[in-house]
């Protein structure tokens, strides 16, 4: 079995919730290289969007370490603004939304605004860009980020981005026609959600986690679906494409 890093499988688990065909509003740092990833192996037709106002069709042929970056512009189907972006996401346009997170908790509602009490944050984070837009708009939304205990909180501090509130069918009782996460993609698992309550469930542990150390870095009694199994590993050529796309491991090491 080929060595890889905890980044490299998490790219390849955030491509494989791309679908071919379909439009994804592409996040940065991981995501990037899933969108890459997913065009040239399994779904060849996904078309990606970038917050910053691109529409592509194909992946740049050079590393991004920005949306905005020459390489993501040249070859794009359309250069336009963020607004027209996110006109095409209150549209419904977008199948798939990619964002990450300081926190998020029980039922996917993200923080990226402050850690602490309001008043008195302990924390700072950078606040919502268009995270918020994509986690109410899109058709779903795939999380990435880190897992540790910190990090996982039974309720954020604050929800910035929303998931499923409260649980059940808080997202129809607050007007959110569509979407909530469908994944959440970390250094140790691959997480889903129950269709009755919403409540986060681990469906996947990676190679070398297992299920007693992800409830344990998880600041509640995770679910753990029936069906769970441990992630599978990078393929060979999964890690080729991911290699060639960053050479220097930027993102990925």
């Amino acid at each position: 079995m080929p060595e890889y890093t905890p980044q490299e499988l998490m790219v390849v688990c955030a491509a494989r919730e791309i679908r071919a065909g379909e439009v994804v509003f592409v996040g940065m740092r991981l995501p990037l290289l899933a969108f890459a990833l997913a065009k040239r192996t399994h779904a060849p037709d996904a078309v990606g969007l970038f917050e910053n106002g691109l529409v592509r069709d194909t992946p740049s042929a050079e590393l991004l370490f920005t949306m905005g970056d020459a390489p993501n512009i040249q070859g794009a189907e359309w250069a336009t603004r963020t607004s027209a972006l996110m006109g095409l996401l209150a549209q419904g346009c977008a199948d798939l939304g990619f964002v990450g997170g300081a926190e998020v908790d029980r039922y996917g509602n993200l923080n990226t605004s402050y850690i602490g009490e309001r008043a008195h944050p302990q924390v700072k984070l950078p606040g919502s860009g268009g995270g918020a837009d994509i986690a109410s708009l899109a058709g779903r939304l795939a999380i990435v980020m880190a897992h540790e205990r910190k990090r996982f909180p039974e309720r954020v501090s604050y929800i910035t981005s929303p998931g499923y509130g409260d649980g059940g069918d808080w997202r129809a009782r607050v007007g959110l026609p569509r979407g909530g996460p469908a994944a959440v993609i970390t250094t140790l698992a691959v997480l889903g959600f129950t269709k009755d309550t919403h409540e986060m469930e681990l469906r996947s542990w990676h190679p070398g986690s297992s299920p007693d150390e992800v409830g344990a870095n998880t600041g509640w009694d995770l679910r753990v679906a029936p069906d769970a199994r441990e992630t599978p590993a990078p393929t060979a050529d999964e890690l080729r494409v991911i290699r060639e796309c960053d050479p220097q491991g930027f993102w990925t090491r």
